[in-house]
């Protein structure tokens, strides 16, 4: 008999703003793969395909994709004119309006389990263990400490937090940097916390590159291209990247580097790029997904990861497997799983542009790091990833009995 779990989600590809809906596809699939039946549950009707697991949707009133997009990297976001205030004034009303559905939909079917991913469904996991009676397992993607880069977390989101990893019987984090924070911030006891890394589908890079590749045109004017790829914000380190490209292009001055991702750090690296005289040499690409996105990677000739508080990082696994040598910061769960990359403190910007200047410089480097990273990452799947899922699970399961 499969394990059948109800799982409760934000969002899933295409409709995603980040990380977290990948990281809740690719597991998935995995799980189903290995014999477990899933009902999925997004808090809006999207035209999403997944035929390896059952979707269901919430249909939150008032709310519509894409006109407007609840988006788990932000925090009591106000509602845009035209959504009935009644129905939900800020994000974290409609965090409980989801919850309050799950319990209709908990009830609709039988389950060994719950399991909800990040803040944004721990109501919803609670509510929905609660009326079934099944154990809780929540699954911590990021913290508000990452989210706001340990300047001021929003006291709201963190009880919410806390208060699920509290009712849950496990605590899954995608990283033991990300335990250490449950284990000293949120007092969650170490023996119930289990790190299961995330993982990356190395064929989707494999695709080769065409002549629609956008960076061909700078590649063939012999300049050598960095990118950087995720939300423009105080957490993701940009402004970091921004000052040692400074430095880098002081001693490489053929390397452009390109920012893929939007954020609202957006205008202000903009006005920073300029101030430094920079505007020859950086790029916005704005946010890129699908084939365009892995073109960029597999075209890059060095991929930076400056993250300020980074839980896992699936980017630095997407630039790796797409054959794209990486710099990653210390302050990463990727760092954990990844040994063929190079490490810097994000706040250390000499070595960065060190490093970086090293990787364009020195073909031996490049070619080592692309080839080891690589065959090393292929090992990093989410078929691993949904091994120790389960495993999770049974021990859940075990102590029910």
């Amino acid at each position: 008999m499969p394990l059948k779990v109800l799982m409760f989600g934000w969002e899933l590809p295409p409709y995603n703003s980040g990380g977290l809906g990948t990281a809740c596809y690719g597991l998935t699939e995995a799980l189903a793969n290995q014999n477990v039946e899933i009902t999925f549950v997004l808090p809006q009707r999207v035209n999403v395909k997944a035929d390896f697991m059952k979707l269901v949707f919430a249909d939150l009133e008032g709310f519509s994709w894409p006109d407007f997009q609840l988006n788990p990297y932000d925090t009591l976001k106000l509602l845009p004119p035209g959504v009935n205030p009644e129905l939900a004034r800020d994000l974290v009303a409609a965090v409980h309006l989801y919850a309050k559905r799950a319990a209709a939909i908990a009830k609709k079917g039988k389950f060994d389990l719950i399991h909800s991913h990040d803040w944004l469904c721990f109501p919803a996991g609670v509510v929905a263990s609660d009326v079934s009676d099944r154990p809780l397992i929540t699954h911590v993607h990021a913290t508000e400490l990452d989210r706001s880069g340990g300047n001021g977390t929003n006291p709201v989101v963190y009880a919410v937090e806390k208060h699920g990893m509290d009712k849950s019987s496990a605590v899954i984090a995608v990283s033991q940097f990300t335990k250490n924070l449950l284990n000293t911030y949120y007092q969650i006891h170490p023996e119930k916390v289990d790190v299961v890394h995330n993982g990356v589908n190395t064929a989707d890079f494999d695709i080769p590159v065409d002549d629609a590749n956008p960076l061909q045109t700078l590649k063939d004017a012999g300049f050598k291209v960095v990118l950087f790829v995720g939300r423009l914000t105080l957490q993701k380190g940009p402004d970091y990247l921004l000052k040692a490209a400074k430095r880098t292009l002081e001693y490489f001055p053929n390397a452009v580097f390109l920012f893929v991702g939007s954020g609202d750090m957006e205008s202000q690296l903009i006005n920073q790029t300029i101030q430094m005289g920079l505007s020859d040499r950086v790029m916005f690409a704005g946010f890129l997904r699908g084939k365009l996105l892995t073109q960029t990677f597999r075209s890059a000739d060095l991929f930076i990861m400056p993250s300020v508080s980074e839980p896992f990082g699936i980017t630095a696994l997407e630039s790796v497997a797409a054959g794209t040598p990486a710099i990653i910061s210390k302050q990463s769960g990727a760092s954990e799983a990844l040994g063929h990359v190079l490490k810097v403190d994000f706040w250390d910007v000499e070595e960065m542009a060190n490093q970086i200047i090293s990787v364009l410089n020195y073909p031996s480097l490049h070619t080592a790091l692309k080839v080891n990273g690589k065959a090393e990452v292929k090992k990093i799947s989410w078929s691993a990833a949904a091994s120790k899922t389960i495993d999770v699970y049974k021990k859940v399961l075990s102590r029910k009995k």
